[in-house]
């Protein structure tokens, strides 16, 4: 009650008050819905939210009128700001401030979640019956995000939960009994038919100096390739030769080394070993999953380098590098039209087209495909983004058409600034923005932590 009166501005310190109290709960629970909430992990703690109610105050008393933008500036970019390391959860915390904290609220207009209103004037026992009786049910909603949010991340929770379960079970004891020794047996023969499988299928590499007399000419487009063939050579040299290394230790020609028997593990448990996730792209997936996307990845690269002719649409996800894949749509269309690419930006358009109705690439830029929406959808017909539907937590994006005009050209009216990711991690896996149609207010999506992904 004495923070309440503390102040001679008593209605707007009051109102203000509130809703930073909002802002910290939110900005502090929507850490539970990992990189959907935030992008990395931050430490917002009651001391920021204690510092921000002394600079109201200050501000409050020194200035005949509320200054809006200095208290958002403040409280955003330095108080909570100063915790915040990713240009994208920057935006998420301003966007919760220039939600949260506006002149109108003093009208007691400004709806801090759906269906809760900003209270008028109380009393600390009124604020708290207030919030007893209109605070809805603990739902995503109440952070802006969509009640898919929730499912994600409980199916993590549940996922990590089985495995450690799993990564527990004893697979053999020194006492050597019987019930051990077939334990083992069975482990071997597991570990052995998961190598055989991965070995037979695994591709010769690429001959590097065959590839290279075929292009004639060097585009930016065939410099990608190069690039990613000799990614991939590294790649599956490291496969092919640690799974030789081990399939020898299993017969007993080789002493077991600790990296064999890490191998062998994952090889078990059915997870990407980390000797070769160094040489690999970012990937959530399984081993069996993970190795199915390898091949596939390969194969469109033997197609591509045949005959260097760019695919009717290229598969983004299909890259170690996608970044230089759009850098190579800007070079080429900066030398066809001889503008300067650093003023340059790629224009995204996306389609009403799936993959099958494409059947040769556009004049110029590149169709894409391979891409999933989280947090929201795309609304093909009216081609804007809408409102996920319930339990689908990753829709397909139609085929994207992508290419590169002059920066002055860009459409800033109406659009979603979209970052698009490699994988759920999010973070460190950022590509690049794509800017996407909306009707509503991107402050929406940007609540919503909606983003494309390259892969789920």
């Amino acid at each position: 009650q004495d923070t309440l009166e503390m102040c001679s501005k008593e209605i707007e310190f009051k109102c203000v008050l509130f809703a930073l109290c909002y802002f910290h709960a939110v900005v502090a629970e929507r850490r539970k819905f990992g990189t959907q909430g935030w992008n990395r992990p931050y430490p917002f703690n009651n001391g920021d939210l204690t510092i921000s109610i002394n600079v109201l105050y200050n501000y409050l008393e020194a200035n005949p009128k509320v200054p809006w933008d200095d208290l958002r500036y403040l409280f955003g970019e330095i108080m909570y700001g100063g915790h915040i390391t990713d240009d994208w959860d920057r935006r998420l915390c301003r966007t919760y401030l220039s939600e949260y904290v506006r002149a109108e609220m003093l009208e007691g207009e400004v709806y801090l979640a759906p269906g809760f209103l900003i209270p008028p004037s109380l009393d600390y026992k009124g604020y708290h019956e207030y919030i007893d009786d209109n605070l809805p049910p603990e739902s995503p909603y109440l952070y802006g995000l969509h009640p898919n949010a929730e499912i994600g991340f409980l199916t993590v929770t549940s996922d990590r939960l089985f495995r450690t379960v799993l990564e527990m079970q004893p697979k053999e004891s020194d006492a050597g009994g019987g019930a051990d020794k077939s334990r083992f047996m069975a482990y071997s023969f597991q570990v052995k038919s998961v190598l055989d499988e991965i070995i037979e299928k695994l591709p010769e590499p690429f001959n590097m100096a065959e590839i290279m007399a075929k292009a004639v000419d060097k585009t930016p487009y065939v410099v990608v390739a190069f690039q990613e063939c000799e990614r991939m050579n590294i790649l599956t040299h490291e496969i092919r030769r640690s799974l030789k290394e081990l399939d020898l230790g299993l017969k007993g020609e080789l002493t077991i080394t600790s990296d064999m028997e890490e191998l062998a593990n994952s090889l078990f448990y059915d997870n990407v070993p980390e000797p070769w996730t160094r040489y690999a792209y970012p990937s959530l997936l399984s081993l069996g999953a993970w190795y199915a996307d390898l091949l596939l990845r390969i194969r469109e690269l033997e197609v591509w380098t045949t005959d260097f002719v760019l695919p009717a649409t290229v598969w983004l996800a299909g890259f170690f590098n996608p970044q230089s894949f759009l850098t190579a749509i800007m070079q080429s269309m900066a030398r066809k039209n001889e503008w300067p690419l650093d003023k340059m930006c790629l224009s995204v358009e996306v389609t009403k087209k799936n993959r099958e109705d494409i059947t040769a690439p556009p004049r110029e830029g590149s169709y894409v495909h391979g891409l999933f929406m989280e947090g929201a959808r795309w609304d093909i017909p009216s081609g804007v983004i809408a409102d996920a539907r319930l339990k689908e937590l990753a829709p397909m994006m139609p085929v994207i058409f992508i290419r590169a005009i002059p920066v002055d050209r860009m459409e800033t009216k109406n659009v979603y600034e979209c970052p698009v990711y490699k994988t759920r991690m999010r973070g460190p896996t950022y590509v690049w923005t794509f800017n996407l149609k909306t009707k509503e207010k991107a402050a929406k999506w940007i609540l919503a932590g909606v983003a494309l992904l390259l892969q789920v």
